[in-house]
């Protein structure tokens, strides 16, 4: 999403419209469109300011009453996934995605972890060199 232009060119463009200017004469004149100085103007006089509106919006978590149970079932069980915690919230009647069920989780403070049975391949180092061809083979 782009930038919202400065609440200063947005209160002196309404402003330019409220003292008589024509919108068109107003939009050329700050190089913004017609329709941008029509709504300026439109909410200084609704509103009291031409200040842009806070971008994004603060979702509630829509699992927020589950939450309780959801660490509860992570403490009992830590191998637990979040798709099988979504079956289970399912089972309980509560639809979520496993998104959702992540968000929370990640706002309660987990995080991705790889598996720690995977290990890493160790560096050269650590390797035994590898004998000759006729050593692996034997002798004929």
């Amino acid at each position: 999403m782009t930038k919202p232009y400065s609440n200063d060119l947005r209160e002196r463009d309404a402003c330019s419209v409220l003292n008589g200017r024509s919108n068109r004469e107003t939009a050329k004149l700050f190089g913004v469109s017609v329709a941008s100085a029509v709504k300026w103007s439109q909410r200084l006089r609704r509103t009291g300011t031409a200040g842009a509106k806070p971008l994004g919006r603060k979702q509630p978590r829509l699992l927020a009453p589950e939450r309780e149970w959801i660490l509860g079932r992570l403490a009992s069980m830590p191998d637990l996934t979040v798709r099988a915690l979504v079956v289970e919230l399912r089972e309980r009647g509560v639809v979520a995605s496993h998104v959702s069920v992540w968000r929370l989780l990640r706002d309660a403070g987990f995080s991705f972890k790889k598996n720690a049975v995977r290990h890493r391949a160790g560096s050269a180092q650590d390797r035994q060199t590898a004998g000759a061809v006729e050593e692996v083979s034997g002798a004929d």
